[in-house]
């Protein structure tokens, strides 16, 4: 089985041997470098890489990938689609292999998109860059994905469980050019769901909280806006609008929408949590963390936050226990929120507190 790896780099010299050491188990390494000035092409050709060097105008994300993944040999069996500021993890082309099955045309493997302070994971979800040679497309200005064009249906799908690739992110990149290239891409799909969210987030990114809300109240209008994940999110996001515009009850009613529109997701009702506690609706606070909490098999989509997995549900059901005199309970809680972030001084101090209470209360 001949396996490729395919990428597009400008400027982006400081990573290129961490890159080229975590891609070293492929059988090639095709680069598009799109007009680097740090040496970036040479670097990559001394490390063994094929590089072309060639400009995109207008710049696409969707047109650099495809003309990336033109370079990749048609005998090639997989290709993978990776960012020189992304390490896979050692072992991978031997678990990716393990799992490629007859008739599979794409994997999927962990994620892990950025990292906290203290070096642990934040976002995860599973991603879909490795793909067959043949019958692929990369489409959208920004945000570009993977879209099939072979004949027929498209094959199987197959997750990769072990497979790891890691986002060091390049800070230094500038955002500036996402918003436009989202104008633009809904401009030449109106009707495309995916990108009307996208674009409605970046709004919101840029406290354009009006914009925002006309924006994503318009994904969940269109047809193809049927996936519950981005819906809910749509709905989270419009609420965080609503309370920069200071509307409040409104923010509530469209975080009670989103956890009924997607369930099985703790973001709506850690959400939930969060804005309760700051209105001090301490019995409000305990029944939204508690529901985050019954949801216990994390969602692999890219919509899947990361405080909600982590310390922030437990911390805020310690909290709305403890107002309401559940003391015990609420030193049970914090218990688990300290265990998640043993750094966090506020919740080892509360975790003092809530042992004192709960001593006083069993007097």
């Amino acid at each position: 089985m001949k396996v490729c790896v395919y990428a597009i780099c400008k400027d982006e010299s400081r990573f290129v041997r961490r890159w080229m050491d975590s891609m070293g188990e492929a059988d090639g390494i095709y680069v598009l470098d799109t007009g680097s000035t740090d040496g970036c092409a040479e670097q990559l050709r001394a490390l063994g890489a094929e590089v072309t060097v060639g400009p995109v105008e207008p710049w696409r994300f969707d047109t650099a990938r495809n003309r990336s993944l033109e370079l990749v040999p048609e005998d090639a069996d997989i290709c993978i689609c990776t960012d020189l500021d992304e390490i896979l993890h050692p072992g991978w082309r031997r678990l990716l292999e393990e799992a490629w099955k007859p008739g599979t045309t794409r994997a999927a493997y962990r994620y892990t998109w950025n990292f906290n302070p203290d070096g642990s994971e934040g976002h995860v979800f599973w991603t879909e860059k490795a793909h067959s040679r043949r019958g692929w497309r990369w489409t959208h200005p920004v945000h570009e994905v993977l879209s099939w064009t072979g004949e027929g249906p498209e094959g199987g799908l197959v997750y990769v469980e072990g497979m790891q690739l890691d986002h060091r992110a390049d800070n230094t990149k500038s955002r500036a050019q996402y918003l436009p290239l989202l104008e633009l891409s809904v401009l030449e799909d109106p009707e495309d769901d995916r990108n009307m969210h996208y674009l409605g987030r970046e709004y919101y990114y840029y406290g354009r909280w009006r914009e925002a809300i006309i924006t994503l109240k318009r994904h969940l209008t269109l047809p193809r806006a049927t996936w519950a994940d981005e819906r809910c999110a749509s709905m989270r996001y419009i609420s965080r609008c609503c309370i920069e515009l200071g509307d409040r009850a409104e923010a509530r009613r469209w975080l009670l929408r989103a956890a009924a529109e997607a369930p099985h997701m703790r973001e709506p009702w850690t959400e939930l949590a969060s804005l309760l506690y700051e209105e001090k609706a301490w019995d409000g606070v305990v029944y939204a963390a508690r529901e985050a909490l019954k949801i216990e098999e994390r969602p692999r989509t890219y919509i899947c936050d990361s405080a909600p997995w982590g310390s922030l549900p437990w911390d805020l059901l310690s909290l709305g226990l403890y107002y309401t005199g559940r003391f015990t309970e609420a030193l049970e809680a914090v218990k688990r929120a300290a265990e998640l972030a043993p750094a966090d001084g506020r919740i080892a101090n509360n975790l003092r507190l809530m042992a004192e209470a709960a001593g006083r209360g069993r007097e």
